[in-house]
């Protein structure tokens, strides 16, 4: 558990996670510790929902996903100037997307499965710094 004095109340976070109960256990547990928490099921949703007025202080982002991937939707964010600042943390099963990521200039990268600690660690960090 993160402890509340240092949390950043009410910080936005959007999980793009195309694995509904990876997606649902994030969701619910982002929000059990404060967080203003949206989803989508893959890179298109995302940025329908940031270009749609949701601006999350950190994107959690899965990698292998339908219709736009993580990598194509990096790309997307990349070139839209009011997205672009937006940290992504990178969540992944595959170990050997850390080279694939490098390039993409990414706040973080976690690799499948990780402790639920950790992960709020880096989103406190980065939602702090947001």
């Amino acid at each position: 558990m993160i402890d509340p004095s240092t949390h950043p109340a009410t910080a936005r976070v959007l999980v793009v996670e195309d694995d509904d109960e990876l997606r649902i256990a994030l969701h619910d547990s982002l929000v059990a510790e404060g967080y203003d928490v949206a989803t989508a099921s893959n890179g298109r949703e995302a940025l329908e929902v940031l270009r749609h007025g949701h601006r999350p202080a950190v994107i959690l982002l899965d990698l292998m996903m339908p219709v736009m991937n993580g990598w194509q939707f990096i790309a997307a964010q990349k070139d839209d100037p009011l997205l672009a600042p937006i940290p992504v943390v990178v969540l992944s099963a595959v170990g050997s997307h850390v080279q694939n990521v490098a390039p993409l200039d990414v706040a973080a990268f976690m690799r499948k499965p990780f402790e639920l600690d950790a992960l709020l660690k880096t989103i406190e960090r980065h939602a702090a710094a947001a």
